[in-house]
């Protein structure tokens, strides 16, 4: 008998279900969220793939959206051959709400207090977010051999409801999400590993052995714990070899975590409070590329002058601190060099900004965030930036846009600038000289208004 087929979904609809699948957004529903990123490029996707070519299958995540989308648009999942034994066992031990599919079980939000004991080799994902789970018998996916996404966030787990056999048959097991629970250390894991969630929970801090095993780990988020200097001991991520992306936001760390994994890529601390970044720190971490530390304490002066020395960054993001300079040649041993700079929100004042500061970055720098700051003028330097394509310079107290200060003048190159941003500052437009955005492609790249004293 030929297979039905399923009815075509809208553009839009299939947009929708990759966005509740894939969403990287930390407004969106958790259905499979991916590292929250504010990085222009995601390195770690590419590497997910390197690593796991054999056993990747495209056509499986398809069948999982597909299924995911059925159920969020409200049609009638096709006809599936007629369920076994088990099929009617497990539908029977399920709440009213849950959906059942040839790879997936979702029973999200249905009021689920217990997990019954799952017996289904062809299930892949399992999701049962937002619930009021407390408790999961040690064998209640023991018969879950073909797991890989597996969601438990947003539930009433704690330590005690982890037992150490509970995920020992999950040997093909990539996707934990433990996120919003109450959880005060890690759990015993399956080192099959590649993602780890444990975002909002209780952790009392890190040692050496809370990752011990996990050796394909490559995705690993905790932020919102309680976790600083104190209690994360200079090892505790060492068993990560292949780390690549770590998130570590609205924590309590002072300074960076010592002892990093050589493979990580992406290091996210955003909202702890860190104040200085002592030298060396990052010697290791040679393929860096992504260093968040935005909302913290750090000023110029605590930043060692080696801070950055060998390191291959693309993205450094330092907006919401206390920084009133960037020092010369600061960015000048990097390697091939920063493509973005956020430091908005700042105290950045004009003498805090020389032509050297930049030293480093004229070839490579494509985004200058110096937004929210005290500048008073246009920094000194921009013209040296030949590869700038975003500039936000709004929200200061620039009054004057003087001649070559954008675009020189003396040469007749277009500029890749694509986004100039001098709104609400105190320029009185009347007075900005006819050729001063000459070097600017299109006029509507340019925004001036409004100006403080025109609200």
């Amino acid at each position: 008998m030929k297979k039905e087929e399923k009815a075509p979904k809208t553009f839009e609809e299939k947009e929708k279900v990759k966005f509740l699948t894939k969403g990287t957004q930390q407004t969106s529903p958790k259905w499979l969220d991916g590292p929250k990123l504010n990085a222009p490029s995601h390195p770690r996707f590419k590497d997910l793939n390197d690593f796991d070519d054999a056993d990747s299958n495209e056509n499986n995540h398809e069948d999982i959206y597909d299924d995911l989308g059925d159920f969020f648009f409200g049609r009638t999942l096709p006809d599936q051959p007629r369920p076994s034994h088990t099929r009617h066992a497990i539908m029977e031990s399920l709440p009213v709400g849950c959906i059942l599919s040839e790879s997936t079980i979702g029973c999200g939000g249905t009021k689920m207090t217990h997990v019954p004991i799952l017996n289904d080799p062809g299930i892949k994902t399992l999701y049962l977010a937002e619930n009021e789970i407390s408790k999961i018998p040690a064998g209640a996916f023991s018969g879950l051999t073909g797991l890989e996404w597996l969601d438990l966030s947003k539930n009433r787990l704690n330590d005690s409801s982890f037992s150490s056999e509970l995920f020992q048959n999950l040997t093909k097991l990539k996707r934990l999400n433990l996120d919003g629970n109450f959880l005060t250390k890690i759990p015993p894991l399956p080192p099959s590993l590649e993602e780890l969630k444990m975002n909002d929970n209780k952790l009392k801090g890190l040692d050496q052995q809370s990752f011990k095993g996990l050796l394909k780990l490559l995705t690993l988020e905790l932020e919102g714990n309680g976790l600083h200097d104190g209690n994360v001991v200079p090892l505790a991520f060492k068993p990560l070899s292949r780390l690549i992306y770590l998130r570590l936001d609205e924590n309590r760390f002072r300074a960076l975590p010592s002892g990093l994994p050589s493979s990580l890529q992406e290091l996210h601390m955003d909202e702890n409070l860190i104040e200085d970044i002592q030298e060396g720190i990052l010697n290791k971490t040679l393929n860096l590329v992504v260093l968040v530390l935005s909302n913290n304490r750090i000023q110029e002066n605590r930043i060692a002058p080696r801070a950055w020395f060998h390191l291959s960054l693309r993205q450094l993001t330092l907006h919401h601190n206390q920084i009133e300079r960037i020092p010369g040649y600061v960015f000048a041993h990097m390697k091939p060099g920063l493509e973005f700079l956020h430091l908005s929100h700042n105290k950045l004042r004009d003498d805090g900004i020389h032509g050297v500061s930049f030293m480093g970055l004229y070839h490579s720098l494509t985004e200058l965030l110096v937004d929210n700051n005290q500048l008073r003028t246009i920094p000194r330097g921009i013209l040296n930036l030949k590869s700038l394509q975003v500039l936000r310079l709004n929200d200061n107290h620039i009054r004057y846009v003087p001649l070559n200060s954008v675009c020189d003048t003396r040469v007749t190159e277009d500029s890749s600038l694509i986004s100039l941003h001098l709104e609400n500052n105190l320029i009185d437009r009347r007075q900005i000289p006819p050729t001063a955005f000459s070097c600017i492609k299109t006029y509507h790249s340019v925004v001036l208004r409004p100006q403080k004293f025109e609200e």
